[in-house]
């Protein structure tokens, strides 16, 4: 695995550390490559919603009223 030198303020090393310490990470490397994991995650997430978004957008107004989408929303909600 290659390695990489990150500066970073004294706050916020003290702040690795502790998540360190807390018993949820190993190391320091542990717990930087979960954050990278979790933007990872966000970036693809973000990504997802845009398209959905944008397929949305292309495929125009909606024929049903806000009080009859509030109703699916509801329904489906009791569902799950």
């Amino acid at each position: 695995m290659a390695s990489m030198s990150v500066s970073l303020p004294e706050r916020m090393r003290g702040f690795i550390r502790a998540r360190v310490k807390s018993g949820q990470y190993h190391n320091e490397s542990e717990y930087i490559r979960d954050l990278i994991r979790r933007d990872e995650e966000r970036l693809r997430s973000e990504e997802l919603l845009l398209r959905d978004l944008r397929a949305a957008e292309k495929s125009g107004a909606s024929a049903r009223s806000l009080s009859d989408i509030a109703r699916a929303v509801k329904r489906g909600a009791k569902k799950a």
